[in-house]
């Protein structure tokens, strides 16, 4: 499913146009991604929880001139699946 998709989904789950479910899944998607620039937790109960986490600094290699190189430190954002939401997907793949 990609963003064009999920918009169509939307519109018809919410009963909005596809232009108003644009609308709600970018602000949507801008307010996690403003939190996350905080460091703040995005916590949708049932869902799954959005956050910052640190990537300490470490040691690489070039894949192709096999150097070894240095990665600094970063943040990156993740997600973890809230418990409702693991266990509809367990539940989908006994479906198959």
């Amino acid at each position: 499913m990609n963003k064009t998709d999920l918009i169509e989904a939307i519109a018809k789950d919410a009963k909005l146009t596809k232009k108003d479910a644009e609308a709600a899944l970018s602000a949507t998607m801008k307010a996690i991604e403003t939190a996350l620039v905080k460091e703040e937790k995005v916590v949708l109960v049932g869902f799954g929880t959005f956050e910052t986490k640190k990537r300490a600094a470490r040691k690489g290699r070039n894949p192709s001139t096999k150097e070894v190189i240095n990665i600094p430190a970063s943040k990156v954002p993740s997600f973890k699946a809230g418990k409702d939401l693991k266990t509809k997907v367990n539940a989908g793949k006994k479906k198959k």
